[in-house]
């Protein structure tokens, strides 16, 4: 029993406490102070109404819709490639003689790269040229017996077979010296291996190898240096398929044109066409790959580089646009605060698209409205606005004064004029005191 009583009277001083606190709330009037005191409160109440206007007009800023020309565009993440890149590898055996380059230098295809010991592919060009030389006389001498033997073959003072046996000689030492031609030149490409050129014009990248190690021709292996083209460059873009048909529609028009950025927002650093776009959207992501083309000449875009790509469809010459501030979102579609007979009216919009801090309407105006920007907290629909001049922070209309702060004062001085009492508690307490002293 004894925590059962001790529960109860737990419960009875909580209630008892809760309900002193709510007598305590209780407006209370005390004999010769409530009406003054409430009087007073009222004024009061009304003074700072006055002060702020309630009910009055609130300050707004408007725009105006303007026409102008903005483009319709898609953006999309692009990947920077080069449009040529080149592995360098060498074709024949050796050791590496000579770097004729630093690295990450601008290259032209033809120029010089590397060196490799030539004395090898030397001596097996000295040898073929050696061979051909042999065979070269030795044809020279069969047709020379051939010749000889073709008129004895004609007065019959030798048989048809000892002029058969020449001539044939002579057809077989011109297959040889033909062959002992054809190694020689392989011979003498061989020797031009020892000399590796840019095959592109481009940028170079990083040496694998260093001068003095021993490299083999071939697929085999790391390439001595990676070339890559940067002028011109692309950019490859997965665009939703959603995308395909505007792309496809304006494709090769003056106007489609593709912007890139370094970074989302940014400036373009480079502006190019497009000229690829691929034969199947990939099932996985639901995009479609493009590819634009651009000069870079200065080289702001590099490899490898992610960037933001913007695709300009086309240029819409007279669209509605408003600041970004002005569009308020709502439960089912975006709308705008316009001004009509100086009260603030609610109408829904339709975005076409936001360009940086503009969007685009596409639907809902019709150009020659008013439309609230920076819109206040105590806007709403139908309430009386003053439109504030552009720089006027304190919401002085034309006349160089608000509506609010005019109606605060008058509604001040018609508190002071229909509450004389107000100020009695004052003098009371003033006299008094006095007497007290």
């Amino acid at each position: 029993m004894k925590p059962l009583l001790k529960i109860l009277l737990i419960v009875c001083v909580i209630g008892a406490g809760g309900g002193y606190y709510w007598w305590k709330q209780q407006p209370v009037a005390k004999s010769g102070e409530g009406p003054a005191k409430g009087a007073k409160a009222e004024s009061k109440g009304e003074g700072k109404a006055g002060k702020r206007g309630g009910g009055g007009p609130v300050s707004v800023r408007v725009v105006a819709v303007s026409k102008q020309a903005m483009p319709v565009v898609i953006d999309a993440v692009g990947t920077v490639e080069s449009e040529h890149s080149v592995a360098v590898r060498p074709q024949v055996n050796g050791v590496l003689t000579g770097v004729l380059f630093k690295e990450g230098d601008r290259v032209k295809q033809g120029q010089s790269l590397f060196n490799i010991d030539p004395r090898p592919m030397q001596a097996s060009v000295d040898q073929a040229r050696a061979a051909l030389a042999r065979d070269q006389a030795q044809l020279a001498q069969a047709k020379e017996q051939e010749a000889r033997l073709r008129p004895l073959m004609q007065k019959e003072y030798i048989t048809r077979n000892d002029y058969d046996v020449a001539a044939t000689q002579v057809k077989s030492l011109e297959a040889v010296v033909a062959a002992n031609g054809a190694v020689l030149e392989q011979a003498r490409l061989q020797l031009s291996y020892a000399h590796i050129k840019a095959p592109i014009s481009g940028r170079t990248g990083s040496l694998a190898v260093d001068t003095g190690n021993l490299v083999t021709g071939g697929t085999g292996g790391s390439p001595l240096v990676v070339i890559n083209s940067t002028q011109p460059i692309t950019v490859a873009l997965s665009v939703p398929q959603r995308f395909l048909d505007d792309v496809r529609r304006y494709w090769n028009t003056p106007d489609l044109k593709v912007q890139i950025s370094l970074n989302p927002g940014g400036p373009p650093v480079a502006e190019g066409a497009l000229v690829f776009i691929d034969n199947s959207v990939n099932p996985t992501t639901g995009t479609v790959l493009l590819k634009a083309r651009l000069k870079n000449e200065k080289e702001e875009l590099w490899p490898g580089q992610f960037v933001a790509a913007r695709i300009i469809l086309k240029v819409e010459k007279d669209a509605l646009v408003l600041p970004e501030g002005a569009v308020q979102p709502g439960q089912e579609r975006p709308f705008v605060y316009v001004v009509r007979d100086g009260k603030a009216a609610m109408q829904e919009v339709r975005v076409a698209r936001q360009i940086g801090n503009k969007v685009v309407i596409d639907k809902g105006l019709n150009g020659d409205e008013q439309v609230v920007v920076d819109v206040p907290l105590a806007l709403t629909v139908g309430a009386q606005v003053v439109v504030r001049e552009p720089g006027d922070e304190k919401g002085k209309g034309k006349d160089g004064e608000g509506k609010n702060s005019k109606q605060g004062k008058e509604g001040k001085d018609s508190n002071e004029k229909s509450n004389p009492e107000a100020d009695a508690p004052k003098k009371e307490s003033k006299s008094s005191a006095a007497v007290a002293k």
